[in-house]
């Protein structure tokens, strides 16, 4: 049976890091990109470049200076589409279909400084959107038997050992209990699996984004986990192995995310 290896990056930016994402490609050989916060327009999307790349089939929903998600897989897409989730207009979704799974593409909202729906009307437009998302993912039919995926920068660091400091993180937004328990509700709502927490124990630090305003990143290694990749209980056996390639935040002029990779054994 095939492997299936599926790579999420919140690359920020895709015409400034192309050359990156060629590298990153080339040394991890996925058979599925994701990528979140791409930036540009889809018109001006650099289709091309991934296709140089070796990858045939690609979806992609852009928007000028802002957000937007696109998914390139090497085999041809069997189906592709997006959603607007809830009130949401911005590109933040992207869906296809390859090889009999269903791989959904999110960027959820990053939710602003203050973590006060009242005060913060970003935080509030969040957790809007988690609970939209989750809402939609609950309708969708035959939730034991389907294959599907969903990746993305969902912007929520869930566990303790997800951040560096739980006791100085628990008030700072992508950690506080309320966007925890949104994404609690995300993750039932369809019963996915994280596929991290199952290769990764619980009780390890694990991270995939470390701040700009960190610049000696590496020693003091401050981070979070915000990027996620999740299976339907389809998929739960299939998983073989998750990782992080923490080299790429690194790399010259780096996205702060580094990219996420997971295979499943088809």
């Amino acid at each position: 049976m095939p492997k299936l290896r599926i790579l999420s990056w919140n690359i920020n930016s895709v015409r400034l890091r192309i050359d990156s994402l060629r590298r990153l490609v080339r040394k991890l050989e996925p058979d599925v990109v994701c990528l979140q916060e791409i930036k540009v327009q889809t018109n001006l999307f650099p289709r091309q470049a991934l296709e140089r790349m070796g990858f045939c089939g690609g979806a992609i929903v852009g928007q000028k200076g802002y957000h937007g998600v696109a998914t390139f897989c090497r085999e041809p897409l069997d189906d592709h589409w997006s959603k607007a989730i809830g009130r949401s207009k911005d590109a933040r979704h992207v869906a296809v279909t390859v090889q009999g799974v269903e791989i959904h593409n999110i960027y959820l909202p990053a939710g602003g400084d203050l973590p006060d729906p009242e005060r913060n009307p970003a935080f509030k437009a969040k957790l809007e959107f988690m609970r939209a998302l989750a809402r939609w993912t609950k309708k969708w039919p035959a939730r034991a038997t389907a294959r599907r995926v969903l990746v993305g920068d969902l912007n929520v660091a869930p566990l303790e050992t997800d951040v560096w400091s739980h006791q100085k993180l628990k008030r700072v937004v992508t950690h506080t209990p309320v966007e925890v328990a949104h994404l609690e509700t995300m993750q039932r709502a369809h019963r996915w699996v994280d596929v991290a927490r199952t290769v990764v124990p619980p009780d390890q630090p694990l991270y995939t984004w470390w701040s700009y305003r960190s610049p000696d990143w590496r020693r003091q290694n401050k981070g979070r986990r915000l990027d996620h990749i999740w299976v339907s209980p389809a998929l739960s056996e299939s998983i073989v192995d998750f990782s992080v390639a923490r080299d790429v935040r690194g790399w010259k002029r780096p996205s702060d995310h580094a990219p996420v990779l997971a295979t499943l054994q088809l």
